[in-house]
């Protein structure tokens, strides 16, 4: 039954008094309204007033398949009437965790070998890491530790996650990063590369700059390296042409693994089912979430290929059982949630549906908004794409801060009846996988008009 406006008001009302929000202003959230989303369908969102929304960022980069989808609804209630729940410790099982995982292995690059199940991506990163640690210790190599991550990566908000992530923002308020947590260069080039360089210039820099500090710390103190085949809540940084060429013979000479973050371009979000597979990487551990389900029900797996398999194995006579796990790991519900929408993701086609469409978002925003002077750089690949905001074209000089723009620009749209995601300077696009050519056309005309009266506001730009 539709709630009246009377108690969808009451609704706002308390999540406004008794709501701690994730990435949200405490003080901005008391003092305001909640905006309360009650129904979706397809790639639209409706909130409470009625006002439909076209959510370019498939909630947050998870919807892949769309909103009100019966075949996930109907596997999330059947399995719920078997066997609503039951744990994986000490070999337990359940039909959808162990079909899931079969699932993933086939998918997945042909080195890898295991599934271990989470929840979200922040606790896949987690265990990352302390599969990083015991995979060292269990070759005697104690003080291999530190892990490696790049400044605006994004790998959670747990401990180790916000750690991993190169985001000021989440350290300094929480004394973070923790110590064994290490950070180099993002890979931006449009932003970052001295003048005159190219591509494969800077992409030789960086991996220079990453060599160098793995040197600095000692080699024999570095475990991991961890990365984002596109980064996400940088504001969608694709990296520079040979970056991964560049940088992974460096970890391979200094025995340090290779961790790829797929949460948000896994499952076909660039236009394969990997960003692994799109820049050519043999990762030894893959984090995933997200689109693993679609996002109707939490659900996350670390892929862990057969070299560190064997050493997990191994490490069982020296420690005994694997003690680390969450009781929400290979949850049933959540594995049948998973495997209908795997079944939608390839029965449909997304992946390369995301990839003709994705070709056709790329050059449509490109077209639409890269002469802009407000626009300072259009970039993406497959159906993720940012647009970067700047006050002078020519010199590339961001707006003050102090004028939150990007968010600006974020409630102007919202008011189109276009959700996209304000992050640092930029506005990302990352849409349901069942976008069409005429949806783009939406995008781009519901951009345009915010993007027009943002200028408006802030009164053009120089350059």
């Amino acid at each position: 039954m539709a709630e009246t406006s009377t108690e969808t008001a009451t609704v706002q009302e308390v999540d406004r008094k008794v709501h701690l929000h994730p990435f949200t202003s405490a003080a901005e959230h008391a003092d305001g309204v909640p905006r309360l989303m009650v129904e979706g369908s397809g790639i639209h969102v409706r909130d409470n007033g009625g006002k439909q929304y076209l959510d370019a960022m498939a909630g947050l980069w998870c919807v892949n398949v769309g909103y009100g989808r019966d075949e996930i609804v109907d596997a999330v209630s059947d399995q719920a009437r078997r066997l609503p729940y039951y744990h994986t410790f000490l070999s337990m099982t359940n039909e959808p965790a162990a079909r899931l995982a079969e699932r993933l292995i086939s998918l997945a690059p042909g080195h890898m070998s295991k599934v271990f199940f989470g929840s979200s991506g922040s606790d896949t990163n987690d265990t990352q890491v302390k599969i990083v640690w015991y995979y060292h210790n269990v070759l005697g190599k104690p003080e291999k530790k530190k892990i490696i991550a790049r400044q605006r990566g994004y790998h959670g908000s747990t401990l180790a996650g916000a750690s991993m992530s190169g985001m000021p923002h989440m350290h300094d308020p929480f004394d973070l990063p923790l110590d064994r947590f290490i950070h180099v260069d993002a890979p931006h080039y449009w932003r970052h590369a001295p003048k005159g360089l190219t591509e494969l210039e800077y992409s030789a820099s960086l991996a220079t700059n990453l060599e160098e500090c793995i040197l600095r710390h000692g080699p024999e103190t570095i475990g991991a390296f961890i990365a984002e085949p596109v980064q996400g809540a940088a504001g969608v940084i694709p990296p520079p042409e040979g970056y991964f060429q560049a940088i992974v013979p460096i970890l391979r000479k200094y025995e340090i693994l290779f961790i790829v973050d797929e949460v948000i371009c896994g499952f076909g979000r660039l236009g394969e089912w990997w960003g692994s597979q799109v820049y050519g990487l043999e990762p030894d551990l893959m984090s995933t979430a997200k689109g693993l389900t679609s996002g109707y029900v939490p659900m996350s797996a670390c892929l862990i290929s057969d070299r560190v398999w064997k050493v997990l194995r191994q490490g069982s006579s020296q420690y005994g059982a694997f003690a680390h796990g969450y009781t929400y790991s290979g949850h049933p519900v959540a594995a049948a949630a998973a495997l209908a929408n795997l079944d939608i993701i390839e029965g449909e086609g997304l992946v390369e549906n995301a990839a003709k469409v994705g070709a056709y978002l790329q050059k449509s925003l490109r077209e639409a908004f890269v002469d802009h002077p407000l626009v300072g750089e259009v970039r993406g690949v497959g159906l993720i794409a940012g647009i970067e905001l700047v006050r002078d074209k020519e010199s590339k000089e961001p707006f003050d801060p102090s004028l939150a723009v990007a968010r600006r620009l974020h409630e102007l749209l919202m008011g189109e009846g276009l959700i996209c995601r304000a992050m640092f300077e930029s506005l990302g696009f990352s849409p349901p996988l069942i976008l069409s050519n005429e949806n783009v056309d939406s995008i781009v005309e519901m951009f345009s008009k915010g993007l027009k009266k943002l200028t408006a506001e802030v009164g053009g730009a120089r350059g």
